[in-house]
């Protein structure tokens, strides 16, 4: 939330039981799905949720909201065997070749060949096993990553990611 209001958002928080109806009626430029704990197929409604926002207003997700968006797009995730914990984890943005280093608290992946590749871009990559962390919808305005841009490790390496998520609002506000 702090890095949000530096780059200055208004910010409303919703609670996870939030329909997508109730956070439509805030009319917000952008949906910020957060990080949060545990197994993400644990909690239906919120993918559901995510699947009824996608294409209304630009969603950015991080940790927990990246697999939300994974699951809200149709794809699967898994447990790693060792999950992802702690700081300077490298990172590589396969669009730039881009390395950030990155914080990461995380026991799940959203397996990217559960995605239709059409429709889901892999945009970033951990360097140490391989496994997604970061995608991009095609068409719609909806990104994510599986670590914490907020948590800066590197020290600041990934908060570009909020100037980007301000420029996706900017580029649909209606």
């Amino acid at each position: 939330l702090d890095c949000l209001a530096e780059v200055g958002c208004d910010l409303t928080v919703f609670p996870a039981s939030a329909s997508s109806a109730e956070i439509l009626a805030a009319n917000p430029d952008g949906i910020f799905l957060s990080n949060g704990p545990g197994d993400p197929e644990g909690v239906p409604y919120v993918i559901e949720t995510v699947r009824e926002l996608l294409g209304k207003k630009p969603l950015f997700g991080i940790c927990l909201g990246h697999q939300m968006l994974g699951l809200a797009l149709g794809g699967k995730t898994f447990k790693l065997k060792f999950g992802h914990r702690g700081a300077n984890h490298p990172v590589m943005d396969q669009r730039t070749g881009r390395i950030d280093i990155t914080s990461q608290n995380h026991g799940f992946c959203v397996d990217m060949d559960s995605l239709d590749p059409a429709v889901v871009e892999l945009t970033h990559v951990n360097l140490y096993d391989h496994t997604n962390e970061g995608m991009r919808h095609r068409t719609l305005p909806a990104f994510s990553v599986q670590y914490h841009p907020e948590a800066s490790p590197g020290p600041h390496d990934a908060r570009h990611l909020f100037d980007d998520f301000i420029a996706l609002m900017e580029r649909h506000r209606a």
